[in-house]
């Protein structure tokens, strides 16, 4: 097998991320040599990944998930643009990993051509490496307005002569009518390369959406490739916090008396929102992403999640009222932590000349020190110990902690001191601490004993890394189960197929 296969979709959160990784677990085990591809993704949800030079770069979570389903370690080439935005007009672009420019949508079109040429290039590399690439669109293949100069829907597939799939979101309704649509709209060389669609997350009878798959197949003279059923236990590793919900993961019943009850605040630029996912694994602990202070009045313990713009989230929080409830919170004695971009927020003061450009502006106060932005971005892995248990995680951080003498809630393996501890308020710039066992559990303990809940009971047995693993599985057994993969097979191997007919009007 030497050949790509393109995963498009008919909307952002249609399903594109999940069928990939998907697919890359079933051909994994059908010992194919794969790799995930996102050519420009948009996410402030990313990983630390070494280079062959040992720095650390970017590239965003969903690829490093995808790379797990293909047994890899993740790799900068998987995702070689990474737009991480930090307003509504403007994003970081991280170029095979590093920072290298900040752009709006007007001058992102003089950028595009360079940031397309190295995508090019970067999947001729994997395709030289691997026996199949599956790549991820973004978007929808659809979005006339961005069509020219695309570079990671249809202007990948027709670059490189690849069959594309588009999936599309059942749960949302209309799903037939953005399938028809989303392939009417694009050229007649774009529409020569898509092959057909797979209907996600189908709740139901299956006999009663026939009609409606043979229907599709008729005025399109593309079949459905397959219909892939809910799955509750999907959720990890989402691209845009608005992706989780509500309510993080499915809960299991906790093993003690009581609930813990988890708010995590859902900041307008919040940056790996997936830190709270290890605690939503854990039995009896509900997680709840909200922007509401009365969430945050009820909650026992409280989280200020990462940012990609702390001091004007920070200024949000305060105009909604959400910063008066955290440090109601915090007065009452409750616990509460902050990572990265939230553990920023809880200093006395922070001094960004960097990032939002404002100079010195209070924080909440929480915690004894003071946070200073540098120019240069820490990008680091990091282990070592926290509570007296051994921990890792990864940095991605503008913000260094400047003054104060604060107690560190972590430490590195060299002895160096980390984040911060003020009785029940927390500080860490480590993503993916809460994923090492042992130290989510002592923190859990802890937290629900200053928070009153005495009759919580950490569970003994809940091992992350497993619940991660599982869930690629789930997804290579819906993909082996309710795909036709011999179709599958065919289009990575053969390409494109010939003869498909055209769907007017088409686009110019």
């Amino acid at each position: 097998m030497t050949g790509g296969l393109l995963v498009a979709g008919t909307t952002s959160d249609a399903g594109k991320s999940v069928l990939t990784a998907g697919i890359c677990r079933w051909l994994h085990r059908n010992g194919v040599r794969v790799a995930p591809f996102k050519a420009q993704n948009m996410s402030n949800n990313s990983v630390v990944v070494l280079g062959p030079d040992g720095r650390g770069g970017e590239i965003g979570r969903a690829q490093a998930m995808q790379a797990e389903a293909c047994g890899l370690a993740p790799d900068l080439r998987f995702n070689p643009v990474l737009l991480k935005p930090g307003s509504d007009r403007s994003s970081q672009v991280v170029l095979l990993g590093e920072a290298v420019d900040t752009v709006t949508a007007g001058n992102y079109r003089l950028l595009r051509p360079k940031l397309a040429e190295v995508a090019y290039a970067t999947l001729t590399d994997l395709r030289a490496d691997y026996d199949a690439v599956i790549c991820e669109g973004a978007g929808s293949p659809a979005e006339i307005n961005l069509r020219e100069g695309d570079f990671v829907n249809m202007g990948l597939a027709r670059r490189f002569g690849m069959p594309a799939i588009v999936v599309g979101d059942i749960d949302r309704g209309g799903v037939f009518a953005a399938f028809f649509g989303t392939l009417a709209l694009l050229a007649a060389e774009d529409q020569a390369l898509v092959a057909g669609f797979v209907i996600n997350k189908f709740r139901g009878d299956l006999g009663l959406l026939q009609p409606g798959n043979d229907m599709i197949t008729a005025v399109t003279g593309r079949p459905v490739h397959g219909v892939l059923p809910f799955h509750r236990d999907i959720w990890l590793d989402a691209e845009d916090s608005l992706a989780y919900g509500t309510t993080l993961g499915r809960p299991g019943p906790p093993r003690g008396r009581e609930w813990l009850r988890v708010a995590v605040i859902r900041l307008p630029r919040i940056s790996n929102a997936t830190d709270a996912e290890a605690l939503a694994a854990e039995p009896g602990v509900r997680v709840h992403l909200t922007v509401e202070p009365g969430d945050v009045a009820d909650a026992d313990l409280v989280m200020l999640p990462g940012s990609k713009a702390t001091v004007s989230d920070l200024a949000w929080l305060r105009e909604t009222g959400l910063a008066d409830a955290v440090l109601a919170h915090a007065a009452a004695g409750k616990p509460l932590v902050g990572v990265c971009g939230g553990f920023q927020m809880l200093a006395e003061t922070i001094h960004d000349e960097v990032e939002s450009g404002h100079g010195t502006v209070p924080g909440l106060g929480l915690l004894p020190v003071g946070v200073t932005f540098a120019a240069g971005k820490t990008l680091a892995h990091a282990a070592g110990t926290g509570l007296g248990a051994p921990v890792a995680g990864y940095e991605i951080h503008h913000g260094q902690v400047s003054s104060g003498a604060a107690e560190p809630l972590l430490h590195y393996a060299d002895g160096r001191p980390e984040g911060a501890v003020a009785g029940h308020v927390y500080g860490t710039h480590w993503h993916g601490a809460f994923e090492s066992d042992e130290f989510r559990r002592r923190f859990l303990t802890v937290a629900a004993g200053q928070a009153g809940r005495h009759g919580f009971t950490v569970a003994p047995d809940t091992r992350y890394a497993t619940i991660r693993e599982r869930a690629l599985d789930v997804l290579g057994d819906l993909v082996a189960e309710h795909l036709d993969t011999a179709a599958l097979w065919q289009l990575i191997e053969k390409g494109p197929v010939a003869g498909l007919p055209f769907v007017p009007p088409g686009a110019p």
